[in-house]
């Protein structure tokens, strides 16, 4: 069997080398960048399964290169940062990371929020696989679950990966009423530290990439669903 492959994107070199000698011992494949630029050819070039993001660079955010990996690329994200404030923690998962440790860490703690990220979406995945039709179509909107792909009226829709992996969970389920602990715990795992204003965040955000406000409506005071009904 493969190794896991992961990317750490992290530009204090001690930080760098002690993940990557902590996650090899644990039986990953690792591979080093020191800047978002450097990352984005490693990101070509060793094609990871999972990214470990630093939320300063020397030469860019991390957040903002976190929302353009996952504008690219179907990859689940691991922010690293010093920052602790919750509203910091929300703005990173917000913009597509699956998860997030502060700085100073506990590498055992970093391999358990690793392997916990990756064994909710094996979880999922073979799931998905097994339950999805080849195409699930609502009004001019195409979904193939193969590729992940959205397209609208024939155009690629950019999704990020949970705002798709939301779309999944209520078209998974139409007619069903989900509340949004129940959205933030398929979604994004038991131990996301987020709010419910993340689950209202990515909502608002389907509704308008797709234009499907009529179809995935609120259900005031309990969550929301995504409408029983042809067509």
């Amino acid at each position: 069997m493969d190794k896991t492959k992961i990317l750490i994107i992290e530009d204090e070199e001690a930080i760098a080398d002690l993940l990557a000698y902590g996650l090899k011992r644990e039986g990953f494949e690792t591979r080093t960048a020191g800047s978002g630029e450097e990352g984005l050819r490693e990101l070509e070039l060793f094609r990871p399964d999972l990214l470990v993001l630093d939320w300063m660079l020397p030469d860019r955010s991390g957040l903002d290169l976190c929302k353009q990996v996952t504008a690219q690329y179907n990859l689940p994200i691991l922010m690293l940062t010093a920052r602790s404030d919750i509203t910091d923690k929300i703005l990173g998962l917000e913009v597509g990371a699956d998860d997030y440790i502060t700085k100073p860490f506990d590498l055992r703690e970093v391999v358990v929020r690793i392997r916990t990220i990756l064994r909710r979406l094996a979880q999922v995945q073979p799931v998905a696989a097994e339950a999805a039709p080849s195409e699930i179509r609502f009004r001019d909107v195409v979904i193939v679950p193969d590729e992940r792909l959205v397209t609208k009226q024939g155009a690629t829709v950019e999704l990020t990966p949970k705002e798709y992996d939301l779309l999944m969970a209520l078209l998974g389920s139409r007619g069903k009423i989900f509340t949004r602990a129940e959205l933030l715990e398929f979604v994004w795992g038991y131990d996301f530290p987020g709010d419910m204003r993340t689950v209202d965040t990515h909502v608002q955000r389907l509704r308008k990439k797709l234009d499907a406000a009529e179809w995935i409506t609120t259900v005031f005071g309990i969550g929301y669903k995504f409408e029983k009904r042809n067509g």
